[in-house]
């Protein structure tokens, strides 16, 4: 039996390399929107970051998510984005 190779990608807060499985994509699609992608499915432009909220300010105040997506980000979106982690985290912290 051969062992599966896993996907490695790097977190856009603390620049670490990962398995794909313990970060989340940060997506920003044709629109323009962006948003947080738990399943890493979703159609767009992927970033990974941390499940964690010290690398979501890492990334937003070394632009992080800009150079990953090539395209400036509002602060809005920051907020967000630290939101929807916030959320998260709180519901996988009562499962």
């Amino acid at each position: 039996m051969s062992n599966k190779k896993l996907p490695l990608r790097k977190c856009t807060g603390c620049q670490e390399m990962k398995n794909k499985k313990d970060l989340i994509r940060i997506v920003k699609n044709n629109e323009g929107d962006f948003f947080l992608d738990y399943t890493g499915k979703k159609n767009g432009r992927g970033a990974y970051i941390c499940a964690n909220l010290e690398c979501m300010e890492k990334a937003h105040k070394f632009r992080g998510l800009e150079k990953s997506f090539k395209s400036p980000v509002p602060k809005e979106i920051y907020k967000t984005l630290e939101e929807d982690l916030l959320t998260f985290l709180k519901g996988s912290a009562n499962e």
